[in-house]
């Protein structure tokens, strides 16, 4: 009681004019805490909003404020509760220590304290102790040298910034988004005086684990208001009311991984600003961990979502969760190094296209074919035989494609992707063949920035989280981009999905490793990978049952429905099959080694790759096409000679596999590998 007596009377005296002027040099020469505080860095969405923040060195959290950002009755609460003549005193309020000490003499212990805000900001800067008297002295002394040195407007925001409301939580910011999950612009009286009050002991009014304390403490606060005209007694009927929050809430947890990109590429940067979009990112986050229920363990997924007139990425979901363990949901799949599979095909037919080498309604071949020794099949093993350019695209067939990168030529394949933007990764000094059915390693976001090019007719469209400065290349021409587009909007979407004009294209990589799907509509452009980030294969994933469904409910919850592909260019060539050049109506590669002729013989039965269970050691074999007679090889020995009938029985035949050839009387040949058991 005498050391609060003492300071009463210092408090006194400094309100003098003569004190003042002799305590000048006291304050004056006062080293001050360092005011500049280390704060949480924040990544905001495009419209400002937060979607992740960090503590800051001691675990903290402790938000950036300004008083401007802060809602008006909360601060008017503030002051009249606990400093009423901010504004007029230098730091010190010796009216209100002298009331203190009274009323503490009358009462036998300290009724209310004479601490002003300056001087708990002095305190929190120190983070010094409110009991000895030399650590009372010294905020008095701060606190005078603050009011000399900066503004009432910056000893408020300090303030704002360091006051303490229980465990790791500084600053009012931090406090409304724990407590209310809510930026502090538009507080209700209730949460107002919950704020006021919880500073004061805030540890023992935590109203997550104290909240009775912290109902009474909000109360008196309400009550102080009235007296004090800053609220009604209508407004506190109200707000008595209003629960008190039971839980902390979880701080913003939004696009995790970019969040983390940022922050490694810009360290100094104290906030962050980029394209994403608050809403759709948290809907496509919750999304992507739907998609996984029920799945094979360590399974991700990866979404990204972008405008493709701008190049701006709205959503970009790097994981199911991002969360350690077997899943490694803290990899961000949308940068990670995978085989897109069938989806580099559209980027392929458009080369054909724009080197004049097919048209949509040129026929090609779907028939065995060797490039040297690279034999590609098709994904279900079956050949089409003759058919359409478009139709081999919608149907994503491997052989036709392959003859058609064998003309254009890898390097010029893989130039028009570094073209588009993309950084693709070759294993070996050369690109090959392989490069058109995945032997590539590309990025998610590569990926959906090549769609976006595609929907933008051929011109390159990086894709970026902020301010682009990329100059736009021309790729493939405007007319095979919109070609190929209106090619893959003619494919049925998945069952159950929204309809309308969206040109996507799935792909599966070898070995069921990734499973992809990417589409574009006239504005937006969305990609998804699903698959194991170690790259182990998942038996029986395939892009079109798996990621299909993922990508048309990503566009359902980024609108109502698909806006319309756009008109074809002027010099588009819309004619059929029988009206085309006459170099056109028939693909025909000039540099395969061997490709079979339309007439060649074709093994019906057994299929490639067929498991056959024989009652007796007796195979049935079947063909198509070809010139009689016939020879049966079975492991390159011959079993029947001068066979002109198609079908024929093979005698003798063994469990194991079986490498299963026929030629006919032009030499010609097919053949098969299967097994017997």
């Amino acid at each position: 009681m005498k050391r609060y007596a003492l300071f009463g009377l210092v408090a006194l005296l400094w309100s003098g004019a003569a004190l003042r002027d002799m305590g000048a040099a006291w304050v004056s020469s006062t080293v001050l805490p360092e005011l500049t505080l280390e704060q949480s860095v924040e990544v905001r969405d495009r419209n400002g909003d937060l979607l992740r923040a960090y503590t800051v060195a001691d675990g903290r959290w402790r938000l950036p404020v300004k008083h401007e950002q802060v809602d008006a009755r909360f601060l008017r609460m503030l002051l009249a509760y606990e400093d009423k003549r901010f504004y007029q005193h230098a730091g010190v309020d010796g009216t209100a220590m002298v009331r203190a000490l009274a009323q503490a003499l009358r009462n036998g212990k300290i009724v209310s304290g004479g601490s002003t805000l300056t001087m708990q900001v002095a305190r929190l800067l120190e983070e010094g102790s409110t009991g000895a008297w030399s650590g009372k002295l010294r905020q008095i002394r701060v606190a005078l040298a603050l009011e000399q040195r900066i503004s009432k407007a910056e000893i408020l925001d300090l303030y704002l910034s360091l006051a303490p409301y229980g465990g790791n939580i500084e600053g009012v910011r931090a406090a409304t988004l724990s407590y209310f999950g809510k930026e502090p612009a538009r507080l209700t009286p209730a949460q107002a005086a919950l704020l006021v009050a919880l500073p004061q002991a805030p540890e023992g009014r935590r109203p997550d684990r104290h909240p009775d304390r912290a109902l009474a403490a909000r109360e008196r606060v309400l009550h102080r208001m009235v007296a004090a005209q800053v609220l009604t007694a209508e407004n506190v009927e109200g707000a008595t009311r209003d629960p008190i929050p039971n839980q902390r809430l979880s701080f913003p947890a939004l696009a995790p991984h970019v969040a983390d990109r940022m922050r490694q590429q810009n360290p100094d940067h104290q906030r962050h600003n980029v394209s994403l979009d608050r809403a759709l990112q948290s809907q496509l986050q919750d999304l992507a961990q739907q998609a996984l229920i029920g799945l094979p363990e360590r399974m991700s997924i990866a979404i990204l979502a972008a405008d493709h007139t701008t190049g701006e990425i709205l959503a970009s979901v790097g994981s199911g969760g991002y969360l350690p363990g077997r899943g490694q949901g803290f990899v961000d799949m949308t940068q990670a190094l995978r085989s897109p599979g069938s989806t580099l095909k559209p980027l392929v037919y458009a080369l054909g296209m724009d080197q004049g080498l097919i048209h949509p309604e040129t026929l090609i071949d779907d028939r065995p074919i060797a490039f040297g020794s690279y034999a590609p099949q098709n994904f279900d093993g079956q050949y089409r035989g003759e058919l359409k350019v478009a139709e081999a695209l919608r149907l994503s067939l491997n052989i036709p494609v392959v003859a058609l990168v064998e003309e254009i030529g890898p390097p010029r394949l893989v130039a028009a992707m570094q073209r588009a933007g993309m950084t693709p990764v070759i294993a070996g000094r050369e690109p090959g063949l392989a490069v058109a059915l995945g032997g590539v390693g590309v990025t998610l976001q590569d990926l959906v920035g090549l769609y976006a090019g595609l929907a933008q007719g051929g011109r390159s469209q990086t894709l970026h989280l902020g301010d682009s400065l990329e100059t736009k290349v021309r790729f493939v021409g405007a007319a095979p981009a919109w070609q190929v587009g209106h090619i893959l909007s003619g494919l049925l979407p998945p069952k159950g999905a929204i309809t309308g004009d969206l040109a996507y294209k799935t792909g599966t990589s070898y070995g069921h490793r990734d499973a992809w799907a990417v589409g574009y509509d006239g504005t937006h452009v969305i990609g998804v990978w699903m698959g194991r980030p170690d790259g182990t294969p998942v038996p029986g994933v395939f892009g079109g049952d798996l990621a299909a469904p993922v990508l048309f409910e990503s566009f359902g919850r980024l609108k109502p429905r698909f806006e319309p592909l756009p008109v074809p260019p002027p010099d588009t060539l819309l004619v059929r099959t029988a009206q085309l050049p006459q170099a056109l109506q028939r693909f025909r590669s000039r540099h395969a080694v061997f490709q079979a002729a339309p007439d060649a013989p074709k093994l019906a039965f057994p299929p490639d790759g067929a498991a056959l269970e024989l009652e007796a050691d007796r195979l049935v074999v079947k063909l198509r096409d070809g010139a009689p007679p016939f020879t049966w090889l079975a492991n390159g020995v011959p079993v029947l000679t001068g066979v002109h009938r198609r079908e024929a029985e093979l005698d003798g035949v063994g469990a194991g596999f079986m490498r299963l050839t026929v030629i006919d009387a032009e030499g010609r040949s097919d053949r098969v590998q299967i097994r017997i058991d």
